[in-house]
């Protein structure tokens, strides 16, 4: 599935792998600037190949874009993953080549929060457990009892958008919120009605606990067997972020040995179709769903149109608005500074060929109002400038802090208000 090759007059001069399958809309948008190859269930050896012909590139979590398959990618300037969790993107070797990678943040933050909503509901009455046992031809009333929503604590854990959208509706329902999140300010909490806890003391309070963070290595098997037993005997948990925080085989123990409430999954350390020991397909109290939080036709509608806009916004030469590599950065951010960040950049170019020798330091003086203006942004794109002439790869806002950490090169701002006049300076 292809759009012919356009050139000179109204042509496309980039062209877009979509690895997986996305709505169409977003594949429309790519069209209007690129061609557009979409190649599903690709595996890496293939990737590799093809790869090198592309300037884009989205994916949605079936493919896994490896350091290999990067590598392979000379002309490749943005890798695109329509959703939020980026774990199947190889960051650090997409920075290291300067290639964005950008995610779509908000584009399934309500149909995540829904389901992490309709699995507590599930767990709580009992709902699949009864309506295989109508199924089964039985009227087992008095099998299902099950537990209000109302007046009991749910701890959250990871307070971001998802989070955030589940304690507005918890707290409508009648829960009481506690949460756990170490980036998150009392001033913030407050304002979703949610208290802060550590997180052993919030696991021994909660009703129902719900997991809204990233697979990283800090949290990997986050809810391990001594975390689980620091839990009530009736607490339930609901995961519908990210398999791998939680050890699998502990949570099976517990529920086994009756030492919690019940669970509900939607993600889990592998993702494929269970074996028939898999431990936790014998366990009593469990919901289970094959990853469906993103899983809405609104969801997949959004995060493709995301990051399409994104993909065209950085071929066309723009900073895509949600890039994971460069925090801090955001493009809206920085749409008011672009004559600062070009001036930064061509006098950091200017500065680097005036000297002799190897650069130690990059230091970006603002004076009079430019004092006020955010000096981060303006910092590296004097460095991106000295850097630029002497590097074999391209440098961009992603990799230039690193290529500057690598080459011992010290990155240094200075602010002198009290000058009149509003000036920029480099010195290298």
């Amino acid at each position: 599935m292809s759009m012919p090759r356009m050139t000179s007059g109204g042509a496309h001069k980039y062209k877009v792998l979509v690895a997986d399958a996305v709505d169409q809309a977003g594949i429309d948008i790519l069209k209007s600037i690129a061609e557009v190859d979409v190649k599903t269930k690709q595996p890496e050896d293939a990737l590799i190949q093809m790869i090198g012909d592309y300037d884009a590139m989205m994916v949605r979590s079936a493919t896994t874009v490896t350091a290999k398959i990067i590598e392979a990618g000379k002309k490749l300037k943005i890798i695109a993953r329509a959703g939020v969790g980026v774990d199947n993107v190889d960051i650090k070797a997409a920075t290291e080549r300067g290639v964005f990678v950008v995610n779509s943040p908000s584009g399934n933050t309500i149909a995540a929060a829904e389901h992490t909503l309709a699995m507590m509901f599930a767990s709580a009455r009992l709902i699949p457990a009864a309506d295989a046992s109508v199924r089964g031809h039985k009227w087992e009333r008095a099998s299902f009892m099950g537990r209000q929503l109302n007046g009991k604590v749910l701890g959250i854990v990871g307070l971001g958008q998802v989070g955030g959208h589940v304690a507005k509706v918890a707290r409508e329902v009648g829960m009481r919120l506690v949460g756990y999140d170490p980036y998150v300010n009392e001033a913030r909490a407050a304002s979703m009605h949610v208290e802060l806890l550590p997180l052993e003391d919030l696991l021994k309070e909660v009703d129902f606990l719900t997991l809204h963070i990233p697979l990283i290595p800090a949290t990997k098997h986050l809810l391990n067997a001594e975390k689980l037993a620091m839990m009530k005997p009736t607490a339930r948990i609901i995961n519908c972020a990210r398999g791998g925080v939680i050890d699998e085989s502990a949570l099976s123990d517990a529920l086994k040995a009756g030492k919690l409430g019940g669970a509900a999954l939607d993600v889990f350390e592998v993702e494929k179709a269970f074996p028939e020991d898999h431990p936790l397909l014998h366990c009593p109290n469990i919901v289970l769903t094959p990853h469906l939080g993103a899983s809405t036709v609104e969801a997949q509608v959004n995060v493709a149109v995301d990051v399409a806009q994104q993909i065209r916004d950085c071929l066309l030469g723009h900073l895509p608005d949600s890039a994971v590599n460069i925090p801090g950065l955001r493009a809206s951010e920085l749409a008011d500074m672009k004559e600062l960040l070009d001036l930064a950049s061509i006098m950091g170019q200017i500065a680097s060929q005036t000297l002799i020798g190897a650069i130690e330091k990059v230091t970006c003086t603002l004076e009079g109002d430019y004092a006020a203006v955010t000096s981060h942004p303006l910092m590296l794109a004097a460095t991106k400038g000295a850097l630029s002439p002497n590097s074999a790869v391209p440098i961009n806002f992603v990799n230039v802090s690193q290529i500057a950490e690598r080459n011992r090169i010290l990155m240094s701002v200075a602010k002198e208000s009290q000058r009149q006049k509003p000036r920029i300076r480099v010195k290298v």
